[in-house]
Parts: C-alpha cells; structure tokens; sequence
C-alpha cells in the first residue's frame, strides 16, 4: 500500500471518528470550536454565510420542474410575485398570490396580508410528513408580526372599492434546504417577492357588485420601507454566533433576531431562551445595523 493511500485512510478515519463525536457530544463539539476562536464550518463568530436574492418566474419555474412534489400546490407557479433566498445551505423560495375579498366591516379600506412558511421533510430529516409542524407555525406567526411591526406594506394601498373590495395577499414560502436561520431567509424571500408582486387593475362595478381586473395593466406594489432581519446565538453568555447554522441553532443558550430598516432604525428585537445582558444586545443591534446595510447594497 502506498503512502498516499495510507495518509487518506487516516484522513477518512479522523473524519469518521470526527462525525461520530460530533453526534454523540454535539455541545462539547461545539466548545472546542469556540475555544479556539472558530465555527465548525470555518467561520468566525461575527461572520455572515453568503446570500442570494433571485426574483422573477424564470427561476421559479426552473425550480419547479426541479421540485415538482414540493411546489404541487401551484401557488408558485401562478404567483404575483416570487423570490428565492440563498443563505447559505438554508434556501427558501416564495410565492406571491393575490386574491380578491370583501374587507372587514370596522376597517372598509384595509386589505389583508397573510404570510405562511412550510418546512416539508424534504428540506431536512428533522421534518416529518404529514401537517404543518409547531416550528413551522411559530415561524409563521413570527413573520407576520415582523411584517406589521414594519409597516413595509400599507393596507390602505391593498383597497379597491371601500367597505366592498380589497386585496388578500397569500405570501407563501417554502423551504428547500433547511440549515438553520429559517426566519431571515424566510424574511428576505418574502421582502424579495413582494417587491416582485404587480398587481392588475381592478375596478369595482356598484350596479353589478362585481370587480373586474385588466389583464394588460399591472401596477408594482408599494413598499413604504426596506428592513431585514439578523439572528444570533448565545452560548455561555459571552459568545456571540451571528447566522447560526441548523447544527448550531439547538446548542445555543438564547437566540435572538434583531430587525432594523436600511436607516439603522431599530424596529424589534426578539428573544428565547433566556435573557442576555444589555452590552450583549446592544453590540448585536450594532452588527444588525451594519448588516441591514450590507443587503440593501
């Protein structure tokens, strides 16, 4: 046996022996990374994974002749809008559909904006078949806070006729590859695909009680503010991940998600887990901040 193959074979052993410590003691794992000022994918505690932002349906229907099983459901394919979000190993893509529906009788003039995820087992083993998980609906109530918080769309602009007719946007999204950080990459992709979204011209008609929609005149939808979001981990109280990966997100102390405006204007802060000190969250804002700047360019 050779030399060379004799140094591959202790390489692929030490990496053996790597994963199966890494399984069976994933905290210690991770501790001797931090103690030695790294990540176990190479990266440094305050350091990003790379992220794409794609929009349009050229991409999208690539990604459903790609993903038949998963986007079945069509509201990909026939969306508004749409966007797909590389973060990392983590991507997202997201769909746009507009509806039309009667208001709400104590607020005529405002429509509706109903964000959903779904995290199906194809994007990860730690996802079973069958319903929509607790991780998945919490997400999802997370995002639609973020979106009101924001105030990134107004309502107000969804009205076609007072007290009659309104825009409902359905804005779905859908994991492809879940490793970690799902809720800014989910964010992201649904920003990205409603700045994709045109609506059609719609008229209410009083006599009929009917609204008809133009299929040549389509109108953008108006964004009021550009924001993003920034997660982090917590271990030990002092150490502060940025971007935590699927591997890392269970072993951290508290996790946090910053979301700031392209104006470094603070819009939420959200915590689990437990409570971090004030000089903690006030460097991670900092980094949000500069982060917000860095995806608006």
């Amino acid at each position: 046996m050779s030399s060379s193959s004799v140094t591959n074979s202790s390489a692929a052993d030490e990496a053996l022996r790597a994963q199966i410590f890494q399984r069976l003691h994933p905290r210690v794992y991770l501790e001797r990374f931090i103690a030695e000022k790294i990540r176990p994918d190479g990266r440094t505690f305050d350091e990003w994974r790379n992220v794409s932002v794609n929009t349009g349906t050229r991409f999208v229907q690539l990604f459903q002749c790609l993903l038949h099983d998963v986007l079945a459901a069509g509201s990909i394919s026939t969306a508004d809008g749409s966007a797909l979000v590389r973060m990392g190993e983590t991507t997202i893509v997201c769909g746009v559909k507009a509806e039309i529906a009667e208001p709400e009788l104590d607020q005529p003039e405002q429509g509706f904006l109903v964000p959903n995820i779904d995290l199906p087992a194809i994007c990860s083993p730690k996802f079973k078949p069958g319903p929509p998980t607790e991780e998945a609906q919490v997400l999802s109530d997370r995002l639609n806070e973020a979106l009101v918080a924001s105030g990134a769309i107004s309502l107000s602009s969804l009205c076609i006729h007072p007290g009659k007719a309104v825009w409902t946007l359905y804005v779905d999204c859908t994991c492809i590859n879940y490793d970690g950080n799902a809720f800014d990459a989910a964010l992201l992709a649904m920003l990205g695909a409603l700045r994709n979204t045109t609506l059609p011209k719609a008229t209410y008609n009083e006599e009929t009680g009917r609204t008809t929609c133009s299929r040549k005149t389509r109108s953008p939808l108006p964004l009021t503010r550009n924001f993003a979001s920034t997660s982090f981990g917590v271990l030990d109280t002092s150490h502060v991940l940025s971007d935590p990966t699927a591997f890392e997100e269970p072993l951290m102390d508290v996790m946090l998600t910053v979301i700031v405006d392209d104006r470094g204007e603070l819009i939420s802060t959200t915590e689990s887990g437990g409570a971090i000190s004030e000089e903690t969250l006030l460097r991670c804002i900092n980094r949000a901040k500069e982060r917000a700047l860095e995806l608006k360019d």
